[in-house]
């Protein structure tokens, strides 16, 4: 589900010892994997991956990172993920106290909100109240769909006021049809951005 989603690699990091995240990492599909690590261990790793990000060539061309991402399982496993083939985000997904320093420095943090402790909750931008890890690519998709709903009221608010405007200072439309035109903006944009509350599986 996180590849159709556009997560590109998973990376788990974790503090559990090699035995326990080498069975949590066949059982979730995940090859790469970093066992044994303390939170500075982490931040480590996570800088690695945001370091390679910006400097792949890859991202300076097309501003597409190629940089390893990673994901967190259960256990105590925590990790980041590559969440768009186009901007190169680094996200990283944790519930431990010890996660809270890698969630700040990743470029979107996601919280175990559940079972998660306090210092996660507080430190991730995102937070998954019911701890399922399947969550998270349709937080993907409800954030692109949202930008692009922001989008394309942004830009036809902009048009149609910039048409209004010009019309008006050329004395083809009045006060009403001025008044009319930022009313219809208002109200379809709002209609526009109601298509937020659907959002396909």
């Amino acid at each position: 589900a996180m590849r159709k989603a556009g997560v590109r690699d998973i990376v788990m990091l974790t503090g559990d010892n090699e035995k326990v995240a080498s069975k949590v990492a066949s059982e979730v599909g995940i090859t790469n994997y970093h066992a044994g690590l303390l939170p500075a261990q982490k931040v480590e790793h996570l800088e690695s991956l945001l370091g390679a990000k910006s400097t792949s060539p890859a991202a300076s061309a097309s501003g597409a990172a190629s940089a390893s991402s990673a994901a967190a399982s259960a256990s105590d496993a925590s990790g980041a993920s590559d969440l768009s083939r186009s901007s190169g985000l680094v996200a990283f997904v944790g519930d431990g106290i010890n996660d809270a320093p890698v969630l700040t420095r990743a470029d979107v943090g996601i919280a175990m909100g559940a079972l998660g402790s306090d210092a996660a909750i507080e430190a991730a931008d995102v937070v998954l109240m019911d701890d399922h890890l399947s969550k998270i690519p349709e937080a993907i998709r409800i954030g692109r769909k949202t930008m692009r709903i922001v989008t394309e009221n942004i830009v036809f608010s902009i048009l149609v006021k910039v048409a209004i405007m010009v019309l008006g200072a050329l004395g083809l439309v009045g006060m009403r049809i001025a008044i009319f035109g930022d009313v219809g903006v208002l109200i379809l944009a709002i209609l526009n951005s109601l298509r937020a509350l659907s959002v396909r599986s």
